[in-house]
């Protein structure tokens, strides 16, 4: 009998169709995702599916992923999406990967964004936030608050956020603003705290210190002017007294309250002979001799000191000094000849508005002080900080306005004189300048202004010009400038002793809105961490002892923490958590009693930090203190303290005393806010910091790369994404981006997106398809599969190695690049190729067809377990479409246990020799395909050299009618006829249309 079955009963114009298993799933090929989403999310909040998955992984290994939270004041942005999206990406990869992840969702409700809203609402009435009641506006912003709160918690859920929203962190709730009061008790208990008078970053516009986390630094055009102080000793080098020492400073409203001026020992200092024009006699001017030229530029710019023919300055250079030849020297503050020729009613100049100010005259008490004040000679202080590269090499100190000048001014026991108010002017009592308008104001400190105006009456202004570019802080969310302003407040060293700073006893300044701090006169107060360290020590060792991903983002907080100055903690605002402590009115101590702290914290519980407010002080301090000795403080805490105690509040409450989060995620931003926030406060009260490990992520930016405003009109809203594609096209993109850095979105973004999710979705639409009515009857033990299952499996196990240690290491753009990779790649364009041909045509109990359905059943509950955390409501879509329940979830599956593989380097390396070559075969038929010689590669008969497989192996393997071997690879038209059901070209087929062998044993 012939081994060739008798086809001639078939008839060539038999359709087959119906005999071929063609795959069967009601998954849609087109997603509709911004339908489905919210019905998928409302199936979760039906089975509670977050409550469930902790009963589930109650006692497994915990990760702990803190979320940092955002203001509660207004709709999400993209950066918030960006965020929010990837934090869940990791704790669903976690919770795949076996563990016990819950996430609890947080918000930061107190301090100025949220206070600066509900003031916005006060102005647009016309209406004076400051004469509100304390409580009724505190009523408000908490009202604010919980407005967003609500808002923005379901705007995170329709993102597909697993989290405990029935029960999130909020730092305005009483338990937790009792927890925030009781650390800022324990910096107090260990000495870790103190009031004093410093300059800090002042919001005039809200009337409130900042800290260095509420400033970003914007381009602005500045007034810079030189000024010329009149030396008037100088021990080491009489010759300079009559010369002019020249200061440059592009804020010429510090220079009122100059108190010095400071040199570089080591600058060389040149005295510079100008001559205004050929009539007048020259002038000798002090700077520093590298700074000649540029100096002498300002002065042809701006010829402010010139007469009328503006002729170009002419100069000679004299004398060169050491800058260590100036100790000792003083010089007297152009002001003083100004003031006591105006109060005489002279006019050392010129006419002025200034100059004719009636407050100027008389001999009152007040005039006599501020002549006292000017009089007194300005000493020339060495700085280290004083450098040639730029102004004039002399800089002129104000105590009041400049972290380095109250350094050096204290050193030599010159303090502050608070001029400056809360609202940025000059106090009402302040000399001629009270009330003339805000020092941030252009018109105020500008070449024409009454300071620039004062010093040109006086002959001290040499240049001045409004058109200096430079960066300069500005408040984030007034996005107004901000000064250094010494003030009383509120500070946590970080390496230095209490008595380093100011005292809390207070005096009160002579009619301004502050009160000026007399300096410490006890002993060293400051009680050391409980490791010996100071702070900024500890910090850094908890730094040093942290994973920062990426790796670079160490040295950047490591330089933040290492040059930060103190922590100032106070503000003077009225929504947030008061700084709950009572200072001693004689001896300027604030009270450190355990059972006055417990009435606090417990008063605190009991009615959160409204209670403050409203308190019977004299109970809380208890029958051992009379209230009259104490001052109420009531400043409110910097929010930074607030959020940076959350671990306390949220970590530790949840999950015991002395846990501390597995990952902190946030901007990189947040290297300055509330990674080193949480990091001090945890620190300072628990010698380590609050999270094992730190990732960082990059700010989205529009599709060209530039920063998102409303004015460039290129905000991409989150929002109107989900609305349009839903939110797993949004989470797709996340997962897609090096969010290591700053990354890209736009519609060519999301289009890149919308493709790959496209691809992904049609893969789990195929293994659907073609699992339809698999059950384990049909399974085929891995050692009887043939070579290509074997071979698929291998892959997928060593793509699972890969996906895991990027899902360990956070790199879900690489976990997602390896999955699309691979279902595109590996299965789509290579092994559901191949295999089509056995799915469709071969017979269901064939041992062929039933390894690859075997493969495709394990595929499936890798690939959708792989795919959960990142496209979470496609996976449970794909897992619900095959596995139907009204309480099952992809999200409680965990990581898939793969089968068994023997390692076998060289099988690997031989099929990547045959997918290597099936590549070059494929572009070898592609011309014939072009020239319509053949319709398909099942019509081409190709040579390969040295087959690596047998001849037939190859050919199915190529798709194609046969393999022959030769000296190179070509490809001819196959002359053999097409199988009517396979439509494979074969040997056996008599004529098209009639069947092959094995088609007609299926079909018979």
């Amino acid at each position: 009998m012939s081994d060739t079955p008798d086809t001639s009963a078939h008839s060539a114009q038999t359709d087959w169709r119906d005999t071929v298993f063609l795959p069967k799933t009601d998954f849609p090929m087109k997603a509709g995702l911004a339908a489905k989403e919210p019905a998928i999310l409302e199936r979760w909040e039906k089975i509670g599916l977050y409550a469930s998955l902790r009963e589930q992984r109650a006692g497994r290994e915990r990760f702990i992923l803190h979320d940092g939270p955002p203001y509660a004041n207004g709709d999400i942005h993209m950066g918030h999406a960006m965020n929010k999206v990837l934090k869940d990406i990791i704790v669903r990869s976690q919770s795949l990967m076996g563990k016990d992840a819950p996430y609890v969702p947080g918000w930061d409700c107190h301090g100025l964004p949220i206070e600066w809203k509900v003031e916005e609402a006060y102005r647009a009435k016309k209406l004076n936030k400051d004469e509100v009641p304390v409580a009724q506006f505190r009523a408000e912003c908490r009202a604010y608050a919980e407005k967003w709160v609500a808002v923005q918690r379901a705007q995170f859920e329709r993102l597909g956020v697993m989290g405990d929203w029935a029960d999130p962190y909020l730092t305005m709730k009483f338990e937790a603003e009792a927890s925030i009061v009781g650390e800022l008790l324990k910096f107090a208990t260990s000495g870790q705290l103190y009031r004093g008078a410093k300059p800090v970053m002042w919001s005039p516009v809200e009337k409130t210190a900042l800290a260095e986390a509420e400033v970003e630094y914007e381009d602005v055009v500045s007034t810079q002017i030189d000024v010329a102080f009149e030396i008037i000793d100088a021990p080491n080098a009489p010759e300079l007294v009559g010369a002019h020492a020249v200061i440059w400073t592009t804020t010429p409203w510090t220079i009122p309250v100059n108190q010095a001026l400071s040199y570089g020992p080591e600058i060389e200092y040149s005295l510079v002979n100008v001559i205004w024009n050929p009539s007048t006699i020259g002038n000798y001017y002090l700077v520093a001799a590298d700074l000649i030229e540029s100096f002498v530029a300002r002065l042809n710019a701006a010829p402010t000191a010139m007469d009328s023919n503006d002729k170009s300055v002419e100069y000679s250079i004299g004398r060169t000094f050491k800058g260590s030849q100036l100790e000792g020297a003083t010089a007297r503050h152009p002001i003083y000849n100004f003031l006591r020729h105006s109060r005489e009613g002279g006019n050392p100049c010129s006419e002025t508005s200034a100059t004719m100010d009636p407050r100027l005259r008389g001999d009152d008490e007040e005039a006599d002080k501020r002549l006292a004040f000017f009089a007194k000679p300005r000493p020339f202080l060495p700085g280290d900080f004083v450098t040639t590269d730029a102004g004039t090499g002399l800089v002129h100190m104000s105590p009041d306005h400049g972290e380095d000048d109250f350094l050096l001014c204290k050193q030599y026991g010159i303090d502050p004189v608070f001029a400056v108010d809360g609202a940025g002017m000059y106090r009402a009592d302040w000399a001629w300048l009270g009330g003339q308008g805000s020092v941030i104001n252009k018109k105020f400190v500008s070449a024409d202004g009454p300071i620039c105006a004062d010093l040109r009456a006086a002959g001290a202004l040499l240049a001045a010009s409004d058109d200096y570019q430079h960066s300069y802080p500005h408040s984030w969310r007034s996005k107004a400038k901000v000064i250094f302003r010494a003030t009383p407040q509120w500070f946590i060293p970080m390496d230095r002793s209490a008595s380093d700073g100011f005292s809390t006893s207070l005096e009160t300044s002579g009619g301004g809105d502050d009160t000026i701090p007399k300096p410490f006169a006890s002993s060293d107060v400051k009680k050391p961490l409980s490791n010996g360290a100071t702070l900024r020590e500890t910090a850094l060792d908890a730094i040093a002892r942290t994973r920062w991903v990426p790796a670079r983002s160490e040295n950047r907080i490591r330089a933040m923490v290492e040059g930060r100055p103190d922590w100032v903690i106070s503000r003077q605002r009225a929504w947030g958590v008061p700084i709950a402590l009572y200072v001693n009115r004689a001896t300027g101590e604030y009270l450190n009693d355990p059972a006055v702290n417990a009435r606090i914290t417990a008063a605190f519980k009991e009615g959160g930090a409204d209670a403050w407010f409203a308190a019977d002080h004299q109970t809380l301090l208890g029958p051992d203190y009379d209230l009259a000795d104490y001052e109420v403080i009531t400043d409110i805490l910097d929010v930074w303290f607030d959020s940076g105690s959350t671990h306390a509040f949220v970590i530790e409450a949840r999950y015991g005393e002395g846990t501390r989060a597995n990952l902190y995620l946030e901007g990189s931003d947040q290297h300055r806010g509330w990674f080193q926030s949480s990091l001090l406060e945890s620190s300072g009260t628990r010698g380590r910091a609050p999270y094992d490990a730190v990732l960082t992520h990059g700010f989205a930016l529009d599709g060209q790369g530039r920063k998102m405003s409303k004015s460039l009109g290129n905000v991409v809203d989150p929002l109107k994404i989900i609305q349009e594609s839903g939110a797993d096209i949004l989470r797709m993109w996340v997962a897609s981006t090096d969010y290591f850095d700053d990354v890209k979105i736009g519609k060519e973004v999301l289009g890149t997106a919308s493709d790959a999710y496209r691809k992904l979705r049609n893969t789990f639409r195929y293994l659907l398809g073609a699992l339809d009515g698999f059950d384990e009857a049909e399974r085929v033990a891995v050692k009887d599969m043939p070579a290509l299952e074997k071979y698929v499996l291998h892959r997928l196990g060593m793509i699972d190695l890969e996906l895991k240690t990027a899902a360990e290491g956070y790199e879900f753009n690489k976990y997602l690049r390896l999955l699309t990779d691979f279902a595109q790649d590996d299965l789509s364009a290579f092994f559901f190729d191949i295999r089509k041909d056995s799915l469709y045509c071969d017979a269901p109990g064939d041992i062929k067809r039933r390894s690859y359905r075997t493969v495709l059943d394990i595929l499936f509950h890798a690939l959708v377990r792989y795919a959960a955390p990142i496209l979470c409501f496609t996976a449970e879509e794909v897992w619900q479409a095959r596995y139907p329940s009204e309480d099952g979830s992809v999200h409680y599956l965990e990581w898939p246990e793969l089968p068994a593989l023997p390692g076998d380097d060289a099988v690997s390396t031989q099929w990547s020799d045959v997918r290597r070559l099936r590549e070059q075969v494929t572009e070898a038929i592609e011309p014939l395909r072009r020239e319509k010689r053949v319709r398909s590669s099942l019509e081409a008969e190709v040579t390969v050299p040295e087959p690596i497989l047998s001849p037939a192996a190859l050919a199915e393997l190529f798709i194609v009618a046969k393999v022959t071997q030769g000296d190179a690879i070509s490809v001819v038209p196959s002359d053999y006829h097409k199988c009517g059901r396979c439509w494979r070209l074969l040997p056996e087929v008599t004529e098209d249309g009639t069947l092959c062998a094995r088609c007609d044993e299926v079909v018979a």
